[in-house]
């Protein structure tokens, strides 16, 4: 018998804040996180916006040993989990964690210390690269890490689906629990990949905005979009099994009610032309949710301000929503905090949770010129208050992936 998984504790590093409610405050007020890369100064790149996370000091968060031994990205998934954890009010049980999984996804991995070390290997030789190299590029480090620090002893790895990540992870961690393969889920995604290699391969792909304006680079659905805002981050969810849950006295947040997962087998960065993927998944979530598309309240866009994917995910939604599509509100939370690539999907899964906590609807922000291809409700530049009993967000990635989950409202709520 499929069992019923919940959602008991969620977490957040973001261009916009370092926990989940900063990030949630600033979305709702229409703040933006984007502004000049920092990271990293080449004169060859000129001015290139991006979405970083600010003021992050890895050592306010966990040893100065560890946190030196740990690259960024598996920086941000420590934070993101831990917090995922204190709202949770869960500790793995210390000896034994074998129905504890850990399931980070990223699209690079640990890029920034490849980086560095390639640097050190050009200009010290190979006697001088760190010891450390391999357990801090490698994409599954921030789950193995996170299994060691939790005790968990069920399945630990990475899910590497390029943006749709985070948002697979936390629909196989479901998966995996309604199974009956373990109690609890940490899950999400977590990317940290501002360095020259990654911003300018983008940017050679025709992916990345050319706009040098941060305060309006990322506009999803805006006629006048030209591409996405490279960001960083990472999100967590604490899923659990409904009954372990309630038993052990937990505040279930949400419903995880669906999943669906579907490639579009068509080209390595483009959306099928019909958005028929796009649509399959979020048709599977749907029927993996029992529900009908009128029981969406309010969809997360995958929304990456690019040409091709906000005009097909409009086309998406259509075919999935049909004539509801027109009144269904649709926002994408990129606008505001750039595209946090193997972390977007599980990020904006957490928003989403938000939004159906708080009865509100973040905002696309710098929404001005409309486009007569995308023509549904975008609820433009303000937050809109709501009375929302289930949300789906999407995640869709190079490779053809695309990812759709549902989430609603508690059915037992402790």
């Amino acid at each position: 018998m499929s069992r019923r998984v919940v959602v008991t504790g969620l977490g957040m590093v973001t261009p916009l804040g370092l926990d989940a409610q900063t990030t949630w405050d600033a979305l709702l007020a229409g703040r933006s996180g984007v502004d000049l890369i920092t990271q990293f100064e080449d004169e060859r790149f000129g001015d290139v916006v991006g979405a970083e996370v600010k003021d992050f000091d890895p050592t306010q968060f966990m040893e100065r040993k560890e946190a030196r031994r740990a690259d960024r990205f598996v920086q941000f998934a420590f934070v993101a989990a831990d917090e995922a954890l204190r709202q949770a009010e869960y500790q793995a049980p210390e000896n034994d964690g074998h129905r504890v999984a850990t399931i980070i996804g990223t699209a690079v991995g640990g890029v920034l210390s490849m980086a560095r070390e390639n640097e050190v290997l050009n200009k010290r030789g190979p006697g001088r690269i760190s010891p450390f190299l391999m357990t801090q590029m490698l994409p599954d480090m921030a789950s193995g890490q996170l299994s060691i620090r939790l005790g968990a002893k069920a399945a630990n790895f990475s899910v590497t689906s390029a943006c749709a990540s985070g948002a697979d992870a936390i629909g196989v961690g479901a998966s995996m629990i309604r199974r009956g393969e373990v109690d609890v889920a940490v899950a999400g995604g977590s990317e940290a990949a501002m360095t020259p290699l990654v911003v300018g391969g983008f940017a050679a792909a025709k992916a990345l905005t050319e706009s040098r304006d941060p305060e309006t680079a990322s506009r999803p659905f805006d006629l006048n979009r030209d591409g996405f805002v490279i960001g960083e981050g990472a999100g967590v969810l604490l899923l659990e099994d409904e009954e372990h849950a309630l038993a052990r006295g937990a505040t279930v947040l949400a419903e995880l009610a669906g999943y669906g997962a579907t490639s579009d087998a068509f080209h390595v960065t483009q959306p099928a032309e019909d958005a028929s993927g796009a649509a399959l998944a979020m048709q599977a979530a749907l029927k993996d949710a029992g529900a009908t598309p009128d029981d969406i309240d309010y969809l997360n866009a995958h929304g990456t301000s690019t040409p091709l994917n906000d005009r097909f995910e409009t086309m998406a939604a259509k075919r999935v929503f049909g004539e509801y599509a027109y009144t269904l509100p649709m926002s994408s939370t990129k606008s505001a905090m750039g595209h946090l690539l193997g972390a977007a999907g599980a990020v904006e899964a957490g928003i989403a949770i938000q939004a159906l906590r708080h009865s509100a609807i973040p905002p696309t922000i710098n929404y001005e010129t409309p486009d007569p291809d995308c023509d549904l409700d975008y609820v433009p530049n303000t937050a809109r208050s709501a009375p929302l009993r289930a949300v789906m967000s999407n995640a869709f990635g190079f490779g053809g992936h695309n990812s759709s989950l549902v989430f609603r409202q508690p059915a037992r709520p402790a």
